[in-house]
């Protein structure tokens, strides 16, 4: 019994001990740090914002449709909120299917030869500055939607159904529709390279277990190695879903910019397929070196704070949601 007490004892012992703490605590306050930013970015946001708050109510200038710096200085934030969560989640769904194929071929079916290739290459579709797609949405991607998918689209239902023309809008090649291909292509990279690593990291126990049982390669990817890599999955898609909310200038280059929105049931809550919309990041980009006024300087920060609750919340319940599908297919 002595022995371990004396090797406690030694100053090397009592060095390593000490230095575990410092690790210890020098962690903490690295994450207590993040947590302090996150909630300091929050404050501030909502003190430059304030004055807009308190002149249009909390939920006054969330749910206001109207956006008047020059005659009126009135401000609302729905249009804009609308748009943030229409692009993005409708880019999230049209990018989600592509997205997981891509990783399930790199992972399981593509051979070793091009494997680092589909990687390298994905990778590399991350790293693209945003004002680089838009470059391109403006130079490609918008006249070749004008003249193979709007404009034959627009045309035959003018002919056979013209009461849908109002929902379609102009099409000029850059709208909403636009905008959602440019974000999907630029977060389908976010979702392929988690569920990619997640596939990948399935043991190899669970595919040969599925073997024994007489399964097919694709029972096997659908039964058993899916639900297991559906917390990395899931990850993925969030990722994407936050890149995609705030996505700022490709989708301002693209998108029109226009709070001109279609009413449903009375409540403006769409904007024309192939028509301008407009977003909370871009509108923030384009108008905040134009804000002469303190209340317009004021509702552009006050589009910032709640484009910041937007993400908080989206980012809350993606911890919810990952913590009862995590890694292993397993409830927490």
């Amino acid at each position: 019994m002595q022995a371990p007490l004396a090797r406690l004892k030694r100053p090397s012992a009592l060095y390593r001990m000490l230095g575990d703490r410092v690790f210890v605590v020098v962690v903490t306050l690295l994450a207590l740090g993040i947590v302090a930013l996150s909630l300091g970015l929050g404050y501030y946001l909502y003190l430059g914002g304030a004055q807009a708050i308190e002149r249009f109510g909390f939920w006054g200038f969330l749910t206001g449709t109207t956006w008047d710096p020059a005659l009126k200085e009135e401000f609302g934030a729905w249009p804009y909120l609308v748009g943030t969560l229409l692009t993005s989640f409708c880019a999230l769904f049209l990018s989600l299917f592509p997205a997981i194929a891509a990783a399930i071929y790199a992972a399981e079916y593509a051979p070793k030869w091009l494997v680092g290739i589909i990687n390298y290459l994905v990778d590399l579709m991350a790293a693209v500055p945003s004002v680089v797609y838009g470059i391109w949405g403006i130079f490609v991607l918008a006249p070749f939607l004008r003249e193979n998918l709007f404009l034959p689209a627009y045309l035959w239902t003018a002919e056979h159904a013209p009461g849908i023309l109002p929902y379609l809008g102009n099409p000029s090649g850059y709208g909403f529709f636009t905008a959602v291909v440019i974000l999907a292509s630029m977060i389908i990279p976010y979702t392929t390279a988690l569920a990619r690593d997640a596939i990948s990291l399935v043991p190899q126990a669970q595919r040969e277990a599925a073997y024994a049982l007489g399964a097919t390669r694709w029972e096997v990817m659908r039964l058993a190695m899916l639900p297991y890599a559906r917390g990395g999955i899931l990850a993925g898609v969030i990722l994407a879903l936050g890149r995609a909310l705030g996505e700022t200038m490709a989708v301002a280059m693209v998108i029109g910019n226009t709070n001109i929105m279609l009413k449903l049931l009375g409540i403006p809550l769409l904007y024309p397929l192939f028509g301008p919309a407009t977003t909370m990041p871009s509108v923030i980009a384009l108008e905040f070196k134009e804000a002469v006024t303190d209340i317009h300087l004021s509702s552009l920060i006050a589009l910032g704070f709640y484009l910041f609750l937007v993400a908080f919340v989206v980012n809350l319940l993606a911890s919810y949601l990952i913590n009862v599908f995590k890694v292993g297919g397993q409830r927490a």
